[in-house]
């Protein structure tokens, strides 16, 4: 189901840098945030998450421009990006995941494809924004397969971090948080329609 070992190489990151985590999600419906809790010692790195399915609560609780939003059903590099920044705010975190897609087609919408943006943020800075398409399958195999995508990618960008490769990163973004990996503890910040819909 959830990459196990992924999740554990997270885990351990997470606490030997003292780092947070948390969560906006809406085409994997809680399952990010499922697979990180499922870690030993959750608590002690995974803030929380929120699960918004349509416009009007990504706009509310994630401060998604809504404009933007509703001429793409929510569904864009755009809004994950904001989701993986505002979530920072919202659960005073490090560390902000967004997702935002189809797990099943929306013929009504003209979607006959599976797919999914991601979106990975550190301290206020956007790491990685991604497309991610899916074989067509049981909503719930596509949910899990983008869950597993995006750990994946997460433990790759702690790992780039930690060993200082600059090679996915501009050198002025790297060694902004390079330098805030230095202080203790987490940040404090201040402050869709899943299966079938973003």
């Amino acid at each position: 189901m959830y990459d196990l070992n992924i999740i554990t190489f997270i885990k351990d990151h997470m606490l030997t840098d003292q780092h947070t985590v948390a969560v906006a999600e809406s085409v994997t419906s809680g399952h990010l945030q499922a697979a990180l809790a499922s870690a030993e010692n959750a608590s002690k790195f995974f803030q929380g998450g929120i699960t918004t399915y349509n416009l009007g609560q990504k706009a509310r609780h994630l401060k998604v421009e809504p404009i933007h939003a509703e001429t793409c059903n929510c569904v864009s590099e755009r809004i994950a990006g904001e989701m993986a920044l505002n979530v920072t705010a919202l659960f005073s975190s490090d560390w902000g995941i967004g997702i935002t897609g189809y797990a099943a087609p929306v013929p009504e919408c003209n979607i006959h494809e599976l797919f999914a943006y991601y979106a990975i943020s550190f301290r206020g800075k956007l790491l990685a924004r991604k497309f991610i398409s899916a074989e067509k399958a049981e909503p719930i195999k596509v949910q899990l397969f983008y869950v597993n995508s995006i750990l994946n990618a997460l433990n790759d960008l702690i790992n780039k971090i930690r060993t200082g490769n600059q090679s996915s990163f501009s050198s002025s973004d790297f060694n902004s948080i390079n330098s805030k990996l230095t202080s203790a503890g987490p940040v404090n910040t201040s402050p869709s329609i899943e299966n079938r819909e973003p």
